[in-house]
């Protein structure tokens, strides 16, 4: 199909949309100004300081790192132990939410690793970050907290591998072809040890930049977020450095170019992702089209049934970084059940409606629906363990 052709089929179907749309009703009205406000929120709380840092470090991952290290350590060849303990671990410490991590597994990923320690570092990203376990713990108590920080690292573990395994030759192909990597033949001009350095020392920088008040709960997070703006200033300032004094200007420019496709790459859908998200289900603890209290009201208990329509509810729905324990606190006193929430703390932050259409551009139709099914059923049966455990 042409591209005018797609263009015409696309203004079409908005055509329709506004025509068929009840726009005069409340909820309509409602949830339309929840899907921009949503927007408006999320650009304020991570465009700036979450995504711009991360489209930076993937596209260093990209130009910079060497592929041998990736493929060493994270390739479909590599020691399954290490590589899928490596994925889980380095998405422990980013406390980032399910649209961040993106650009850094499209970085790794491209760079040759294999699509289970990906899907692992994919996963564990934003469920398994250090901070929003504490937090579990101290707010929505020990059981809670506990089972979600063994579920997070298991399912990030499990889900891995079953891609693997059901992708193998998929990914083994992916490797053996070398028009994919063709662009990065030049990364061995750099040490392993300042790239490595260097990327790390821009993780850093993400996670001090975007470290949030425990408010009381954690005295040395509530401490490292005082001081987060000078940690992140003399992070930044090293990194400016470096950057001038350890790489040359034309693989600079290569960087810069690689942050910019990136950026390219995932925005558009993103900011689809996040109005259709915002129409349907508001902005943290808000009312659009679904009521946060019309879930609670059929997730209760700790049926399979219930299980299932919270983990599809939370891979449906944005969390921003932390804001699935307020959330959830409020829907458990409205009557949600233990394992239901379970479930919706293991969906909701790892997958949401805008993650899934970047995947779906990265990995096809097959490797998203099989992913996304994967967090929905494994979130929803360790939801239902816990609840029957209990």
């Amino acid at each position: 199909m042409s591209v005018e052709n797609k263009k015409i089929i696309f203004y079409f179907l908005i055509t329709l949309v506004l025509f068929l749309v009840p726009i005069t009703n409340q909820n309509i009205q409602r949830a339309v100004v929840e899907s921009f406000l949503t927007v408006v929120e999320y650009v304020k709380a991570h465009i700036l300081f979450c995504l711009i840092p991360a489209f930076f470090i993937a596209g260093a991952i990209m130009v910079f790192l060497n592929q041998e290290t990736i493929l060493k350590y994270l390739g479909p060849n590599s020691n399954k132990i290490v590589s899928y303990s490596i994925a889980a671990v380095s998405g422990s410490i980013l406390s980032v939410c399910s649209c961040t991590v993106l650009p850094i597994f499209k970085g790794i990923y491209k760079k040759g690793a294999g699509l289970g320690p990906a899907i692992s570092f994919l996963y564990s990203g934003p469920a398994i970050n250090i901070l929003a376990i504490i937090l579990s713990f101290k707010v929505l108590g020990f059981k809670i907290g506990l089972a979600r920080m063994f579920f997070a690292i298991f399912l990030s573990l499990i889900i891995g591998i079953f891609m693997q395994m059901i992708f193998k030759k998929d990914d083994e192909a992916r490797n053996l072809d070398q028009d994919i990597f063709k662009s990065l033949s030049n990364n061995r001009q750099s040490n392993t040890g300042k790239q490595v350095i260097f990327i790390a020392l821009m993780i850093l920088f993400l996670i001090f930049l975007n470290w949030t008040n425990s408010n009381g709960n954690v005295k040395l997070w509530d401490l490292i977020y005082r001081s987060k703006w000078i940690i992140s200033s003399v992070l930044f300032l090293i990194i400016i450095i470096l950057t001038i004094s350890w790489f040359k200007k034309e693989r600079i420019n290569e960087w810069f170019v690689a942050t910019r496709d990136f950026a390219l790459q995932i925005l558009p859908l993103l900011f689809v992702g996040i109005i259709i998200s915002g129409f349907l289900f508001g902005r943290n603890g808000s009312q659009a089209l679904i009521s946060n209290k019309w879930i609670s009201s059929i997730v209760g208990g700790n049926s399979l049934q219930a299980n299932l329509i919270s983990s599809i509810s939370g891979a449906l729905m944005y969390f921003a970084t932390l804001t699935e324990i307020p959330i959830l606190q409020g829907l458990l006193s409205n009557g949600m059940g233990q394992g239901p929430a379970l479930a919706l703390l293991l969906a909701g932050p790892s997958v949401s409606l805008p993650s899934i259409l970047i995947i779906w551009g990265e990995l096809g139709a097959k490797k998203t629906i099989c992913y996304v099914l994967f967090v929905i059923l494994f979130s929803a049966l360790a939801g239902w363990l816990f609840g029957f455990i209990i």
